[in-house]
């Protein structure tokens, strides 16, 4: 009898995730962008070494640049180039999304937060969500009601 082959794990298509996002804002529409990235930042991106919780876009000349997200270079990048772990990144979207986003910035008053980092077909994208602050109230609010569904969850359990 032949011995079944075991399954080897696939690795995850999330780089990383911005869980501080859902607190402070409120989260409505999402997009996908593509990013301008250089070869050592491709690099550290494969090894899970960014973070977003900072970040945000901003809008200048009808462009998205990505602000505050840190890809931290590996040890291994070459020794005569310094590598800028917080440099602005374009990112690459379609003229009528962009148009969307300048509308909700700027009429709306809207903020643009990234929300994740994955790979898709081999290339890495970013979520942005069009968000809107929270106030202090609706802080508190979401996390009574966080703390309610565990409690509830737990009741069920020993039930």
């Amino acid at each position: 009898m032949a011995k079944a082959k075991k399954k080897e794990k696939t690795p995850s298509s999330t780089i990383c995730l911005n869980k501080k996002a859902k607190f402070d804002y409120t989260l409505e529409e999402r997009f996908e962008a593509g990013l301008v990235l250089e070869g050592w930042e491709v690099k550290s991106l494969r090894s899970g070494k960014a973070q977003l919780r900072d970040a945000y876009v901003i809008i200048k000349n009808s462009e998205a640049f990505l602000l505050g997200a840190l890809i931290s270079p590996l040890p291994t990048v070459s020794t005569h180039f310094i590598p800028e772990a917080q440099r602005t990144r374009k990112l690459l979207l379609h003229r009528h999304e962009l148009n969307k986003l300048i509308g909700a910035v700027e009429r709306k008053g809207k903020a643009l937060i990234p929300t994740a980092m994955y790979w898709s077909r081999g290339r890495a994208k970013l979520e942005i969500a069009m968000a809107e602050g929270k106030k202090q109230h609706d802080k508190r609010e979401t996390e009574k009601q966080r703390d309610w569904n565990r409690e509830k969850e737990r009741i069920m359990k020993h039930s």
